[in-house]
Formats: C-alpha cells, sequence, structure tokens
C-alpha cells in the first residue's frame, strides 16, 4: 500500500502586546526562542529557526502530519503567554 509523504514548511510572525519591545534584552529574547523552539518541538513540528527582535518573534517550522495549523497556533500562544 502507498503512503503520501509531505513537509510543509511554516513560517508564524508573532509581535508583543502593544508592540512593547519586552525582548530587547538579548538574554531574555534568547531563553524566549530556545522556549518557544521547545513548545513547537513538543507538537512534533520540527523547528528550523526561532528568532526576532524586540517587538516580535518569527518562528520557522514543519508543521507536524498529526496537528492543524490552527491547533499549533493556539497551543503556541497559549504556552508562550503564560
Amino acid at each position: 500500500m502507498s503512503q503520501s509523504l509531505a513537509k510543509m514548511w511554516t513560517h508564524l510572525i508573532f509581535s508583543t502586546k502593544d508592540r512593547y519591545p519586552f525582548l530587547a534584552d538579548p538574554e531574555i529574547r534568547e531563553q524566549t526562542h530556545k522556549y518557544i523552539a521547545g513548545i513547537l518541538r513538543k507538537h512534533d513540528c520540527a523547528t528550523l529557526l526561532v528568532g526576532g527582535v524586540a517587538d516580535h518573534v518569527h518562528a520557522l517550522f514543519a508543521l507536524s502530519k498529526n496537528h492543524s495549523i490552527a491547533d499549533i497556533v493556539y497551543k503556541y500562544k497559549l504556552s508562550s503567554t503564560k
């Protein structure tokens, strides 16, 4: 029986609340990026890169075949805001 294989790369961009530069400190920014990468990996999304600047974050990852983009964004935002 044949199977279909696909890899969908997804680029998410999120800004901080009111575009306030919460991530201006390089140490806090690095810890935040690592935390977000961990959230994505926890949900079976192979993470290529998480980065950004003081007021927004970029995440480039392969979307898991077990979760929809809506599920991943919901879980990402839920976990990252706590």
